[in-house]
């Protein structure tokens, strides 16, 4: 008896599934056909408007236009989704933190350390460090890169920080503007590159001395004098890392998509705004670390390139092999005149 109570139980059972499953079929085919019917009705009055047409639309395939150029018959290409997603997601949200992060990490290490300052009095006697020369190429390389990451950086995160402050109006003229800048400020910055480059290129090969620099950090957290050549080991791969580096890739990336009209194809100005975003970023937030030790993070810096000169002690104590080079005479100064010469001509008290 339990035997036929438990059959038939089973039984139900199956009947149930086997009911359940002809149920979804049939709502599926339902749902394709009243899809097929909906598809045959806008075919007759929507005729450009269905999947099959989108489908086609969508799948890169040539076309024909009376409008001559790379990829000009392929109506929607959808790599473009995929770089929307890039640009405006991860690329935007991590590139931004990496920003803000880095600022706060300077500023709490300013208000921890403070500024690199000396270990022995102003000896009151300056050196020449910079000609003026050299000087400029730093300061048009400078102003230049400074112009194009403000206005990188108001381009890639202006809708979502500027935008809700100062309105659609003013952030449309801000966005023109700082769009028209970026343009044309970019060749005048790759031109400074290559000047710079030339100018500094000799005393930014690597040293031996530089390794022991590294390994002490400079240092910056001991407060040890570390010796150094006229520049130390962080300029140095501040130099072919960043401008060089950097600098190159964020160049060579601007200049396909400043000049659209030498016929390079959609994917690859897509490709070269990627790159472009991403090196300018790591680009910028390593250049802040370069600011910050030029101005407020090192006492004389600053001062060093504005006016070109500064307290020996300084030269001591930041640059002691070229330091010693000079005063041995083993090398000349920056802009070719004596010790002597330089010395008359500085001016007083650079220092602060």
């Amino acid at each position: 008896m339990r035997a036929t109570i438990a059959g038939v139980r089973y039984l139900l059972i199956a009947l149930f599934l086997l009911l359940l499953f002809l149920s979804g079929a049939a709502s599926a085919q339902g749902a394709q056909g009243q899809a097929q019917e909906t598809q045959a009705q806008r075919q007759q009055t929507q005729p450009g408007n269905n999947a099959p047409v989108w489908r086609d639309a969508r799948s890169g395939k040539e076309g024909y236009t009376t409008v001559k150029g790379r990829e000009t018959g392929v109506l929607i290409q959808t790599e473009g989704q995929t770089w929307r997603t890039l640009r405006n997601g991860p690329i935007t949200f991590y590139g931004g933190w990496l920003v803000v992060l880095v600022l706060i990490t300077l500023v709490v290490f300013y208000k921890g350390r403070g500024p690199i300052g000396l270990h022995s009095p102003l000896s009151g006697k300056m050196i020449e460090r910079f000609s003026s020369f050299e000087r400029m190429a730093h300061w048009t390389m400078a102003i230049s890169f400074c112009i194009l990451a403000l206005s990188g950086l108001a381009m890639l995160f202006g809708k979502h920080v500027l935008l809700p402050l100062i309105g659609h109006t003013l952030f449309g003229w801000l966005a023109t503007l700082v769009k028209n800048l970026h343009n044309f400020v970019g060749p005048v910055f790759m031109f400074s590159i290559l000047v710079f480059v030339a100018t500094f290129i000799r005393d930014n090969f690597p040293r031996a001395y530089d390794f022991n620099w590294l390994i002490k950090g400079g240092g910056v957290i001991s407060g040890e004098v570390v010796p150094a050549g006229r520049f130390n080991a962080g300029e140095k791969m501040w130099f072919w890392g960043g401008v060089i580096g950097m600098g190159t890739i964020s160049s060579v990336s601007g200049l396909v998509l400043d000049f659209p009209n030498f016929d390079q194809s959609r994917s690859l100005m897509m490709l070269a705004n990627i790159v472009h975003v991403i090196a300018a970023i790591l680009f910028i937030v390593w250049s802040f670390t370069h600011i910050y030790l030029g101005t407020v993070g090192m006492t004389g810096a600053y001062e060093g390139m504005r006016s070109g000169y500064v307290d020996e002690t300084w030269a001591r104590e930041h640059a002691q092999y070229w330091y010693d080079d000079v005063k041995a005479g083993r090398r000349e100064l920056p802009s070719g005149a004596s010790g002597a010469a330089a010395a008359a001509s500085a001016p007083p008290q650079v220092q602060h």
